[in-house]
């Protein structure tokens, strides 16, 4: 494999832990939201962490399909993700939370589609722009229901 391929891979594994890391909060939001905006809310948490489950399988399988290991244990997603977000104990403050967790993860998919194409890897360049498109339009949503 050559360095270029291995940055690929190492960028993919790292989108994946974040999409794993992304999803774990999602869901555990999903399952403690509380007040006024909480049907809304439960509803489009849910909508957020199936996409999410959705995405790891073929993040994962691009990677093998690479001829590398996909990360395949909670330990090693986390290492690879870093730091674990804090609870939030308000709907407002999970919002927020959330903003800020998919504004990292659309900046690390900005630089993983760079990594991408400079290794010559337009399969993987197209789903990780896929995945951006659908993180900016969950920015976008969010950042629109606080004002």
């Amino acid at each position: 494999m050559t360095d270029k391929s291995q940055d690929n891979t190492g960028s993919l594994s790292k989108v994946l832990a974040g999409t794993f890391r992304l999803y774990v909060q999602t869901h555990g939001y999903h399952w403690n939201v509380e007040g006024p905006s909480f049907r809304q809310l439960h509803l489009m948490f849910e909508e957020q962490y199936q996409n999410l489950w959705n995405a790891l399988d073929p993040i994962a399988e691009r990677i093998r399909a690479m001829g590398a290991y996909a990360p395949g244990s909670i330990g090693e997603l986390m290492k690879l993700a870093g730091e674990e977000a804090a609870p939030a104990q308000s709907a407002e403050a999970m919002v927020d939370a959330l903003i800020k967790s998919h504004d990292a993860l659309a900046g690390q998919l900005r630089k993983a589609i760079v990594t991408a194409q400079e290794a010559g890897d337009e399969p993987s360049a197209g789903m990780l722009s896929d995945r951006l498109e659908w993180h900016e339009q969950q920015l976008w949503m969010m950042k629109a229901s606080r004002k």
